[in-house]
C-alpha cells in the first residue's frame, strides 16, 4: 500500500510539472477559466480582472434582488423564506440590499469600463472571445435574479391574464383582473390600454399558461424569452457589424456587454429585449437578401413595441438597392409598409384587437423627467409663463409640439440624404431624434439606439465618451429610483432607501470621474481653444487622400475603408 501510495503521489508531482508521458491533472471549470484570461491577460492587459470583478458586481445583484427586488405579495414560499426575511423585513437586512444593490451596479459599470480600456482598440486574436466570455460571465447571475429596476414584468402577466380571460387589453387596463395587486402590477397602469402590438399579447398568453397563472413561474417564463430576444441581439450585431466591416468584438462589447443592456434586458426583464433581437435578425436577413423572411422577423418587433415602425421606410430603402432611383426608392418602401401592415393585419386578427395598438401609443405621452431636454424645457418654458401670467401648459405643449416637428424634419433627411451604405447610421440617426424629442426617456430608450450605432461605427472621440457617460448615469439612475422597499419597516421608508442609494451613487461616480487613475481618463473633456481650429484646419488642408482615408478608418470602424466596398444589404 506505501509504494502505491508513493508511486500514486510521482504520477501526480509527474502531472503537475509535465513530464512527457503523463497525463495533466484534471482542473475545474473555475481553474481553467482563471488559466485561460491569466494567460490571455499577460500578452493582452490582464482583461480577465476586469471580467470577474464585473461577475462579482453581477453576483451583488443577484443576492440584493432577494432584498429589495420586486416580488409578487403572493408569492408566500420565497417571502417566507428566513434569509428573504431578513433582506426584505428587517431594518438591517434591507440597508444591506440596497448597499449590496447600489455597489454591485456600480461595480459592473466600472468594470466595462476597465474591461473597454484594457482591450484599447479590440485588435488582439482573443479580443472577441474575451469580450464574449465577459458577457456570458456577467448575465449568468442576473439569470437568477428576481425582477430588478422594473415591475413590467408584473404587468405582463396581469395583461396575460386579460388575454387569456377574453378581455380586450386595448380597451381596459389590467384592473378587471380580480387581485392585480397581489400579482404585483403597478396600480399606476391599471386604468391604462396596453401600448403594446398584437405579438407581445400572444406571447404574454402562453407565458402566462406555462407559468399557469403564478407570478414566479411566469416571471421564470419571461425571463427566459427576454434571455432568447438577447441572444438574438447579440447574434443579430456581430453579423451586421461583419457586413459593414466594423471590428466586431467592439460593437459587442458596446451593446451586448454594456451593464446598461444586461440589467435592462435580463435583470429588468423588458420586452425590449426580444423585440431589439427581431430588429437586428430581420435586419441581417434583410441584408443578406432574405428580404421576405427579414420583413416578417422584423414585423415581429412592431408586434412587440411599434416604435420600430419609424424604421420600416429605411428597408425600403436597403431593399431598393444601391444607387436605385428615387422612384424605385419609393415603390419600395411602400411596398415594405404595405407587407409590413398586411403581416400586423393578419396578426390582430389572430390574437384580437385588430389595430387597438396604435390608438394605445399616446398611453405614456404625458409624463416628463428632469433629464430629458424637451422634457426640463417644457417645465422651466412652463414656470417662466406661469410667473408672468401665461398659460404655461400650453407653453409646454408648444414646446413639445416644436420638438415633435424637429424629429420629423431630422427623420426626413435621414431618409432623403446620406449614401446606401450607411442606412443603419441612418436609422440610428432618425431613431435618435424621436427619442431625443420626447419629454419622458426611460433607460430602455437609449438602449434601443446601441446597436444600429453599434453595428455601423461608434469612433474613439467624443462619441465613445458619450457612450462612457450616458451607460454609468442611466445605470446610476435606475439603481436609485426602482427599489422594492417593505413599507412598514418604521425607521426606513421608500424615499429613505432611494437616498441612500444615491448617496452612493453619487460618491461612486465621483470615484470613476476624478479619483480611479484607472477610469477618470474616460471623461476628460479637453474644449477646443480658437488655435486649435486653426492648426487643425492647417493640417487638413495639407493631407494626403491616403492620410485622410486612414485616419477615418481607424478607432471606431478600425477595418473600415473609408468608402466601404458595397455590402450585401445594398446591392442590387
Amino acid at each position: 500500500m506505501a509504494n502505491q501510495a508513493r508511486s500514486m503521489s510521482g504520477l501526480n508531482v509527474a502531472r503537475q510539472q509535465g513530464r512527457p508521458g503523463a497525463q495533466p491533472l484534471r482542473r475545474g471549470l473555475g481553474h481553467r477559466l482563471h488559466r485561460r484570461f491569466s494567460e490571455q491577460g499577460e500578452a493582452e492587459g490582464r482583461p480577465w480582472v476586469a471580467i470577474w470583478q464585473g461577475f462579482a458586481g453581477s453576483m451583488m445583484l443577484l443576492a440584493a434582488s432577494f432584498g429589495v427586488g420586486w416580488v409578487s405579495n403572493s408569492s408566500y414560499v420565497l417571502t417566507s423564506l428566513p434569509p428573504v426575511i431578513w433582506m426584505r423585513y428587517e431594518l438591517p437586512g434591507v440597508i444591506t440590499s440596497v448597499v449590496v444593490l447600489v455597489l454591485g451596479g456600480m461595480l459592473l459599470v466600472r468594470s466595462w469600463l476597465r474591461l473597454g480600456s484594457r482591450l484599447g482598440d479590440f485588435s488582439g486574436p482573443g479580443d472577441k472571445r474575451t469580450v464574449r466570455w465577459a458577457t456570458a460571465l456577467w448575465v449568468a447571475p442576473m439569470s437568477l435574479s428576481l425582477p430588478l429596476f422594473s415591475r413590467d414584468v408584473f404587468a405582463y402577466i396581469a395583461q396575460g391574464l386579460m388575454v387569456t380571460n377574453g378581455l380586450n387589453p386595448y380597451k381596459d387596463g389590467y384592473s378587471q383582473i380580480t387581485g392585480y395587486l397581489q400579482i404585483g402590477a403597478d396600480d399606476l397602469w391599471s386604468q391604462s390600454p396596453t401600448p403594446y402590438g398584437p405579438v407581445w399579447l400572444w406571447i404574454e398568453s402562453w407565458a402566462v399558461f406555462f407559468g399557469q397563472g403564478e407570478p414566479l413561474p411566469s416571471i421564470a417564463v419571461f425571463r427566459l424569452i427576454s434571455l432568447l430576444g438577447f441572444v438574438m441581439m447579440w447574434w443579430g450585431v456581430a453579423k451586421l457589424a461583419a457586413v459593414h466591416r466594423v471590428n466586431v468584438a467592439r460593437a459587442e462589447f458596446l451593446s451586448v456587454t454594456n451593464p446598461l443592456v444586461l440589467t435592462t434586458f435580463v435583470a429588468s426583464i423588458h420586452n425590449d429585449a426580444l423585440m431589439m433581437g427581431c430588429v437586428m435578425v430581420g435586419l441581417y436577413l434583410i441584408a443578406r437578401k432574405y428580404r421576405l423572411l427579414g420583413i416578417i422577423v422584423f414585423t415581429m418587433s412592431i408586434g412587440i413595441k411599434p416604435i420600430t415602425i419609424l424604421l420600416l421606410p429605411f428597408i425600403g430603402l436597403m431593399w431598393a438597392g444601391r444607387g436605385a432611383s428615387w422612384p424605385r426608392k419609393i415603390a419600395f418602401a411602400a411596398l415594405t409598409m404595405a407587407l409590413s401592415l398586411g403581416v400586423m393585419a393578419v396578426l390582430g386578427y389572430l390574437v384580437g384587437g385588430g389595430f387597438g395598438w396604435v390608438s394605445a401609443l399616446k398611453t405614456p405621452g404625458s409624463v416628463w423627467i428632469w433629464y430629458a431636454p424637451v422634457g426640463l424645457l417644457g417645465f422651466l418654458v412652463a414656470m417662466i409663463g406661469n410667473a408672468l401670467g401665461l398659460n404655461g401648459a400650453s407653453l409646454t405643449d408648444a414646446v413639445n409640439l416644436l420638438a415633435k416637428i424637429g424629429a420629423l424634419v431630422v427623420v426626413a433627411k435621414a431618409f432623403l440624404t446620406g449614401e446606401d451604405s450607411r442606412l443603419i447610421r441612418r436609422m440610428a440617426v432618425a431613431l435618435a431624434a424621436v427619442v431625443l424629442s420626447a419629454s419622458m426617456i426611460q433607460g430602455w430608450y437609449v438602449v434601443w439606439l446601441l446597436p444600429l450605432f453599434a453595428v455601423s461605427g461608434v469612433r474613439s472621440d467624443w462619441q465613445y465618451k458619450v457612450l462612457s457617460f450616458v451607460t454609468p448615469f442611466f445605470v446610476a439612475y435606475s439603481l436609485c429610483d426602482q427599489l422594492d422597499v417593505f413599507p412598514y419597516l418604521g425607521n426606513i421608508d421608500l424615499t429613505s432607501a432611494r437616498n441612500l442609494a444615491a448617496v452612493i451613487v453619487i460618491a461612486f461616480c465621483v470615484y470613476l470621474v476624478a479619483l480611479d487613475v484607472k477610469t477618470k481618463h474616460l471623461f476628460d473633456v479637453h474644449w477646443p481653444r480658437t488655435g486649435d481650429f486653426v492648426r487643425f484646419g492647417k493640417r487638413a488642408a495639407s493631407r494626403t487622400g491616403s492620410e485622410i482615408k486612414r485616419l477615418r478608418g481607424q478607432d471606431g470602424q478600425a477595418d473600415v475603408p473609408a468608402r466601404p466596398a458595397e455590402p450585401p444589404h445594398t446591392r442590387e
